[in-house]
């Protein structure tokens, strides 16, 4: 049984459990976002885009994406964007793909507003 839970353990994917913004939040601009895992990533196959997708009084701006840096962090299980400018208001999405030890992406992403 104690086999069968650690090989369980070793193939599991990671799953999103945090973000912060946190996902349909509604925000001043934040310094940078944060997403936390239940695995530890492996950063090289790991990473994110930051997307504006919505702009105040600009009924049909499309999404654009935003310059940020995207880094590990001293928790293996984060991953962090940093916007290279602050964010101005509007809507926004994060791509994210995460990659544990086990190799297999998993992608997802959040989506905030900045007031």
């Amino acid at each position: 049984m104690a086999a069968m839970l650690a090989s369980a353990a070793a193939i599991a994917h990671p799953k999103l459990l945090s973000s912060s913004p946190s996902d349909k939040a509604e925000v001043t601009a934040p310094p940078k976002i944060e997403l936390k895992f239940s695995e530890n990533l492996t950063t090289q196959f790991s990473g994110a885009t930051l997307v504006m997708t919505g702009m105040p009084g600009m009924a049909n701006h499309g999404p654009m994406k935003v310059n940020a840096k995207i880094s590990g962090s001293d928790d293996p299980k984060a991953m962090i964007i940093t916007p290279v400018q602050a964010l101005a208001p509007g809507n926004y999405r994060v791509d994210w793909r995460a990659v544990s030890s086990d190799t297999h992406p998993v992608t997802g992403s959040i989506a905030f507003t900045v007031k």
